[in-house]
């Protein structure tokens, strides 16, 4: 297996985790959070689209991201400027779960996009290196697949929250 196909293989694992986590959850687990200042489960999946959708479409392509080419910020209920990230305490407790349909929906775009870009890589391009906006600079040199590999990562941490959030409200194997 190439590198190339390693990466689309931790998406879907990260992926199938989640939709099975996700299975016959009713709208107020989405909603529900253990403290008032942690996350819900709703919140995490936006966080994890949006941040699929800026790291493949704006930081390593240097597109718009789909949230805004697709509107998808309007469908959510949500500002074009919201990062789903950074929330403040107050912004986590008030956070409004978007549709859970609609919020897939915008996940399964984002996915689309980052499987069509992954179609056409090559191992060359896995090197290339990548562009930070100033104030988000990380501390070593980012190439294309340290971002991807780093994607696949972030994903499947959240995946692992939002069941360890699931337990919490259900209990164990619920």
């Amino acid at each position: 297996m190439d590198a190339v196909e390693l990466i689309k293989s931790g998406l879907e694992n990260s992926t199938r985790g989640v939709k099975r986590t996700l299975d016959g959850m009713t709208a107020d687990e989405l909603k529900w959070h253990p403290r008032p200042d942690a996350n819900s489960i709703g919140l995490i999946l936006l966080h994890m689209a949006r941040s699929e959708d800026n790291f493949i479409m704006s930081l390593i392509q240097g597109k718009k991201q789909v949230w805004e080419t697709g509107g998808w910020y309007k469908k959510l209920g949500k500002t074009v400027e919201d990062a789903g990230a950074h929330y403040t305490e107050e912004q986590v407790a008030g956070f409004v779960v978007p549709d859970i349909e609609a919020l897939q929906a915008y996940a399964g775009a984002v996915r689309e996009q980052t499987l069509n870009y992954l179609e056409k890589m090559n191992p060359e391009k896995l090197d290339a290196k990548v562009e930070f906006p100033p104030d988000r600079h990380p501390p070593f040199q980012p190439v294309v697949g340290g971002i991807l590999l780093m994607n696949v990562t972030h994903l499947a941490q959240h995946a692992g929250e939002i069941s360890y959030i699931r337990g919490l409200k259900r209990g164990m194997d619920k």
